[in-house]
């Protein structure tokens, strides 16, 4: 009772409502209150103060949260790895949006056919990072940097290119140029590498689509990804290459948990994945 209880401060933390909590965790409003409020007794402190729809965390919830967390995770993603993986237990495959986009949709496609106990969520690199580590998905396929420390394989794909967008000709390196979130640990070397060239971050998106739409539009130059690139069918006109932006790359992974591959149809899916980016490459 005591895991389960944390385990929903710990979703609700990142979820911010009662609602959405629920949603995650397969119960109802009302239960994820229950919790709670049992977690509360339990450790004889207040750990949630109502903030209109929001719930907003004391500081004995972060308090616990930080200290409790981590440790919470690998728990669960060592009782993940005891888990039986039969023909219809399902597999969580948690990506990054422009991945399944770029790389995944006809590959995925025809393996759903073969395997349909499959399920796909997409999220940010830490936070795939964060669910392959607590077991919350059997596999991630990322862009970006990995943290430094971690427990999980990472199985390196591909570096792929940046291009720069833009609706009209560009011979020299642009001064100001839209980028993707530059404070997501994932992204953030690229911030040295502008800094560098003198090019200021005019605007950061959360989506590389809408930073193409932006350039294509004729707001400004855009850093896209090559994946990007492809999905949106990008003219070439509108695509550019700088040498001094030669090193803005950002790695493409797979990345699961050591015994998770010992499952013939994770072993299967991690195959399928890296021979859909080998090829798109």
């Amino acid at each position: 009772m005591l895991l389960e209880g944390i385990e929903t401060l710990l979703v609700l933390a990142e979820e911010g409502t009662m609602s959405r909590t629920g949603s995650r965790l397969y119960i109802s409003q009302s239960a994820v209150s229950k919790r709670i409020a049992k977690l509360e007794t339990t450790l004889g402190t207040k750990l949630i103060i109502p903030a209109g729809r929001l719930i907003k965390l004391t500081p004995d919830a972060h308090a616990l949260i930080k200290n409790v967390g981590p440790s919470f995770n690998e728990i669960r993603g060592l009782i993940f790895e005891h888990q039986n993986l039969d023909d219809q237990t399902i597999i969580t495959l948690d990506c990054s949006e422009t991945l399944v986009a770029g790389y995944l949709a006809s590959a995925l496609g025809d393996y759903f056919q073969r395997d349909k106990y499959i399920s796909i969520t997409t999220h940010h690199t830490p936070v795939i990072v964060e669910n392959v580590q607590s077991g919350q998905a059997s596999i991630g396929f990322c862009a970006g940097h990995l943290p430094a420390n971690y427990n999980f394989i990472a199985e390196h794909l591909i570096d792929e290119p940046f291009k720069v967008i833009f609706n009209q000709p560009l011979t020299v390196l642009p001064k100001a140029i839209v980028v993707n979130d530059l404070k997501n640990p994932s992204n953030i070397s690229q911030a040295a590498v502008l800094q560098k060239h003198g090019i200021t971050p005019l605007m950061e998106m959360d989506s590389y689509t809408a930073s193409a739409q932006l350039a294509l539009a004729g707001m400004a130059p855009a850093l896209v990804p090559k994946s990007i690139v492809k999905t949106l069918a990008i003219d070439d006109n509108f695509c550019f290459e700088f040498e001094e932006l030669a090193e803005l790359i950002r790695p493409i992974n797979l990345i699961y948990r050591q015994n998770s591959y010992k499952s013939p149809r994770v072993k299967t899916l991690i195959e399928t994945i890296a021979d859909a980016v080998a090829t798109a490459v």
